[in-house]
């Protein structure tokens, strides 16, 4: 099956259209930050009232695309309990890989944006008794921002979703232990810049583990650190340059096919 899907439909909302684009670059962001794991995983992101009315709608990606096939007109609409709203659309929806986006999307404000990695640092932070480490420049910028959450096997059981959501509570990252990380916000580039930052974190603490002991942070020094930084001051535009610029970058390497 090709991966590619007819232009935008021209009954389509322009609001629907920008989602679109702006998610399918994100997962071409991720391939080409080797954040990919084949076909699995997602990143889904709630359409705005202005399409919906008021109705609880995402995008996510095709199931059986590698991120890299991602496109906007490919990308499915769905609802919470994840059936597919777009007749139109081929590809399947994968509704079990969608259980703790649609638990977060449905009970946390906010929470527009999920995205879900199983990159090898992630996971191998994820796998350690202590988590992530106070030890370095970005964990110093996640100070009070990951929750935890204890391995319960595949997230696919929707008897899980109320302690997943206990466990993140408030905040806006989660390290899913023994699987991966976890990061949910209320825009792509602000998620994005959040997770960028704790896989940071995870590989400096990787890279540093085999040195011997780590200089630990106190808490001040961490507080601090996470005030001033400025990937979370909406005065800086709350990563949206960030992702601007990875995304010019992208679309040097790869071009600009995941607008079609």
């Amino acid at each position: 099956m090709n991966a590619v899907l007819q232009p935008r439909a021209p009954d389509m909302h322009p609001d629907e259209w920008a989602a679109r684009v702006q998610l399918a670059a994100a997962y071409r962001i991720f391939d080409m930050l080797g954040w990919t794991e084949m076909i699995y995983n997602h990143i889904t992101v709630r359409l705005p009232d202005s399409v919906t009315h008021g109705e609880k709608q995402f995008l996510i990606n095709p199931f059986g695309l590698h991120y890299s096939e991602v496109t906007a007109s490919n990308l499915l609409k769905i609802d919470v309990q994840g059936n597919k709203l777009d007749a139109h659309n081929p590809w399947p929806v994968n509704p079990a890989g969608f259980t703790i986006h649609a638990a977060i999307h449905d009970r946390i404000p906010g929470a527009h944006c999920v995205m879900h990695t199983h990159t090898t640092n992630g996971v191998a932070v994820a796998c350690t008794q202590g988590g992530l480490a106070q030890n370095n420049f970005y964990s110093a910028q996640l100070h009070d921002m990951v929750a935890y959450h204890d391995f319960e096997g595949i997230t696919i059981h929707a008897d899980e979703a109320p302690r997943l959501l206990a466990s993140l509570g408030n905040k806006p990252l989660m390290i899913l232990r023994n699987h991966g990380l976890l990061a949910a916000g209320p825009t792509v580039p602000l998620t994005f810049v959040r997770l960028w930052t704790l896989q940071r974190a995870c590989d400096i603490q990787i890279a540093q583990a085999a040195l011997g002991p780590a200089i630990k942070l106190t808490e001040a020094v961490a507080k601090r650190t996470t005030e001033d930084s400025f990937q979370y001051d909406q005065r800086f535009g709350a990563g949206q340059d960030v992702f601007d610029a990875m995304t010019r970058l992208m679309e040097q390497r790869s071009g600009t096919h995941y607008k079609s």
